[in-house]
């Protein structure tokens, strides 16, 4: 009897000791694992901390509302690399969204066809084709052409940019729709726009904002193309084919500047830029857990 039970005690002890080892190792893993997310933390929080710590001090609401002043001159604001920005983004979306939503939906629906795999490969190498080479390209197109700078040659470097990250990012959303309502939709007769239109959209309409959201806080930053392009203006402007300021410019004329007055407003340019990124993100991110759990509970 003894004899039968030892190989079954065996197997338990054995059992035991790997669940124990199993513990250890999760444990330890848990701890690496935390120990990298907390490292890759620090630098974030640290650069956050700076730029409230040296920007904070310029905020007013004259900042946000009144327009540069000279050297020497106190006072003054961002209002017009606000207004800028705004403008140059929105020309952005007009351009992007529309020509992402229309590749999105076809790589979707033809997603092994030569057009939908070229789309899917040039929208890969596009997102890693740094940003100052869309300033140039776009600086090529328009602004030699033009003969001046202008916000649509801003806006148009930006789409550039913006595009890929907004189609990649609605293509997924799209692969979370079920099936069964593009097929339901096709079997009574509608038409492939009219089910795009009608049905998918709305399904993954979320999703798509998501992307929206993180394609405009990807270039509201960008300053290199804009050096190219909008070149910026220290001037009121609201004209599209004319230089116009914004925020990225603004804080690179500030900071390469040698007056102490005009660095402490390019941090302070910095921290608005941020806390408009990080705002941008948040919304972006909500925006994404509630699809999920939308569609977790269906």
């Amino acid at each position: 009897m003894e004899s039968a039970l030892s190989p079954v005690r065996a197997a338990q002890h054995r059992a035991r000791s790997n669940y124990r080892t199993r513990q250890i190792v999760n444990r330890v893993m848990l701890a690496l694992c935390g120990l990298a997310a907390l490292i890759a933390v620090i630098p974030l929080v640290w650069i956050l901390g700076y730029v409230v710590q040296r920007g904070v001090g310029a905020l007013s609401l004259d900042f946000f509302t009144q327009l540069p002043t000279p050297v020497g001159v106190p006072g003054g604001g961002i209002l017009n690399a606000i207004v800028g920005s705004a403008i140059v983004v929105g020309i952005a979306c007009a351009i992007s969204i529309p020509v992402s939503l229309t590749a999105a939906f076809y790589v979707y629906a033809r997603p092994n066809t030569l057009l939908g795999t070229l789309i899917r490969f040039s929208t890969d190498v596009l997102s890693g084709v740094p940003s100052i080479i869309m300033g140039i390209f776009a600086y090529t197109v328009f602004v030699l052409t033009q003969g001046h700078f202008s916000a649509l040659s801003g806006g148009f470097a930006l789409a550039i940019i913006m595009t890929p990250i907004v189609l990649r990012t609605t293509e997924e959303m799209l692969k979370l729709v079920p099936k069964t309502l593009r097929d339901g939709s096709l079997a009574l007769g509608a038409a492939d726009w009219r089910t795009a239109l009608n049905v998918l959209l709305p399904a993954a309409m979320s999703g798509v904002i998501t992307g929206i959201m993180l394609g405009i806080a990807r270039v509201a930053g960008e300053a290199a193309p804009m050096l190219f392009t909008a070149f910026g203006n220290p001037f009121f402007s609201t004209a599209l084919d004319q230089p116009i300021a914004t925020l990225p410019h603004q804080i690179y004329v500030y900071a390469i500047s040698p007056y102490r007055d005009w660095q402490d407003k390019a941090w302070a340019t910095a921290l608005v830029l941020i806390a408009l990124v990080m705002g941008l993100e948040i919304i972006a991110r909500g925006v994404a857990s509630w699809q999920e759990r939308k569609l977790r509970g269906r």
